[in-house]
C-alpha cells in the first residue's frame, strides 16, 4: 500500500505539539519533507502569526528543561545555535545569573555530596562543574559554601 503523504503545515504541528521547537530547528526538520513547490520560510511566517511557533516561549521551555543541570554558559550557547537573538539572550541572561549560584551548588550535591580530601579531587570537582557550564564565580561559591557546611 502507497504511504499516505502528511502535508508540511501537518508534520509541523505534529512536531510542535510534542514540544516547543526554535524557527530555525524546524525550518531544519522540515526542509527534509519539503516537495517542490512549498516553501517552509512562508509556513513557518504563518505559524509564527498564529502563535504556534513562538521564540520566547522556546527560550523559556529550553531554560527550564537545562537550568537543573548546566550552567550560563551552555544553556545560553544552546539558544545562540538555536538562532535566538542578541537581545532576547540578554534578558534570560540576567534572569539566569539571579540562581547560577544556587543551581551549581545543586548540581556538586547531586554529583558528589562530600568535600574532596584533597588538591586532586577538588580540581575534579571544579572541571565537572566547568564542563557543565557554571562560572568560576559560582563554582568557587558553591564549592566554599560546601566546606562551611561540612564544619
Amino acid at each position: 500500500m502507497a504511504k499516505l503523504q502528511v502535508s508540511l503545515k501537518a508534520r509541523a504541528l505534529r512536531y510542535l505539539s510534542a514540544r516547543e521547537h526554535s524557527r530555525q530547528e524546524l525550518g531544519r526538520k522540515l526542509a527534509r519533507h519539503a516537495q517542490e513547490g512549498d516553501d517552509v520560510e512562508a509556513l513557518l511566517d504563518t505559524l509564527e502569526a498564529a502563535k504556534f511557533l513562538s521564540q520566547s516561549r522556546f527560550s523559556e521551555s529550553l531554560v527550564h528543561r537545562r537550568a537543573a543541570r548546566f550552567g550560563n554558559s551552555r544553556i545560553l550557547s544552546e539558544l545562540k545555535s538555536h538562532g535566538i537573538d542578541p537581545d532576547s539572550l540578554s534578558d534570560i541572561k540576567a534572569n539566569l545569573e539571579s540562581d547560577e549560584f544556587a543551581r551549581a551548588r545543586a548540581v556538586w550535591e547531586r554529583k558528589f555530596g562530600t568535600v574532596a580530601s584533597n588538591q586532586e579531587d577538588r580540581a575534579k570537582q571544579m572541571r565537572f562543574l566547568m564542563q557543565r557550564g557554571f562560572s568560576h564565580r559560582a563554582i568557587q561559591a558553591a564549592m566554599r559554601a560546601a566546606g562551611k557546611d561540612e564544619d
